[in-house]
């Protein structure tokens, strides 16, 4: 698209680009979906020419498009998403559907590793009336979140997984959903550029084999878990055996939902009555 927007105040104002315009402006920088993004950057410009422009710019260098517009779908809500936290994937929303599934009277809800905090949400509105507590270890994310949850009355705490939490929580939790970060710390550099250029690796490094992180959740969440309480977590294809291991060996009852379409893979630990906590 021409640069219309560094104008004298004199100059008459630049007209709003039609939708095909900017969805060929965006093909040609390589957006696949070019006339859904255009769709989402008009809409967030709110017909305002010149924002449109910054977008589309942005957009073209390779922000990812959820960063370009402000917010993420996710579980049927806008998630506010800001520059520095992990954008929330549509395939987590597996993960929420196994929760939902799994503990539907679920009163106490723990979503850690929690980025924008768009898990715990989903869960909050999905389930109405919950004890929603968020904690990350990034500030940023801990600042995002909070514009995301505490409209349903959650709480978010700032600090490494467990550390963060309010110790009252201990044996009393529900659903404790953790979408820690999986990605082996060699592997970072293949990522796509929108998650490795613009995306904390906090949020992504999962160490070694991708299971660090995974390893320590599931080790603690015994002592945190109410009986029968659940830990979902997501992961990928060649990490499920060792995930299933690492929930079996901190004494929970592991098993493994998968959702072919999308794709996405969940562990999921439940605490059995009068196991470990």
């Amino acid at each position: 698209m021409p640069h219309r927007c560094d104008r004298s105040p004199s100059s008459p104002s630049p007209a709003l680009p039609s939708r095909d315009v900017l969805a060929a402006t965006l093909r040609a920088a390589g957006c696949v979906f070019a006339e859904d993004e255009a769709d989402m950057i008009l809409a967030a410009a709110d017909g305002d020419p010149c924002a449109v422009e910054a977008m589309a710019a942005r957009r073209a260098a390779g922000l990812p498009l959820e960063l370009v517009v402000g917010w993420a779908e996710f579980g049927g809500r806008r998630i506010v998403v800001e520059p520095g936290v992990f954008v929330p994937r549509r395939r987590t929303e597996f993960l929420v559907e196994q929760a939902l599934a799994l503990a539907p009277d679920a009163s106490v809800v723990v979503d850690l590793c929690c980025g924008s905090g768009a898990v715990g949400a989903a869960l909050a509105a999905a389930l109405g009336g919950v004890d929603l507590y968020a904690a990350d270890i990034d500030p940023a994310a801990v600042r995002c979140a909070r514009r995301n949850v505490e409209s349903l009355g959650g709480h978010v705490h700032q600090g490494d997984l467990f550390d963060a939490l309010p110790a009252r929580l201990r044996g009393r939790v529900d659903i404790l959903a953790a979408n820690v970060p999986y990605v082996p710390s060699d592997e970072i550099a293949l990522l796509p550029a929108e998650a490795r250029d613009h995306e904390p690796r906090v949020a992504l490094d999962g160490g070694t084999d991708g299971l660090d992180v995974l390893r320590r959740v599931a080790a603690r969440a015994p002592a945190w878990l109410a009986p029968n309480g659940r830990l979902l977590i997501e992961t990928s294809p060649h990490q499920t055996p060792g995930a299933l291991t690492a929930l079996t060996d901190a004494g929970l009852h592991a098993e493994l939902a998968v959702c072919e379409d999308r794709p996405a893979r969940v562990v999921i630990g439940t605490r059995r009555v009068g196991g470990a906590g």
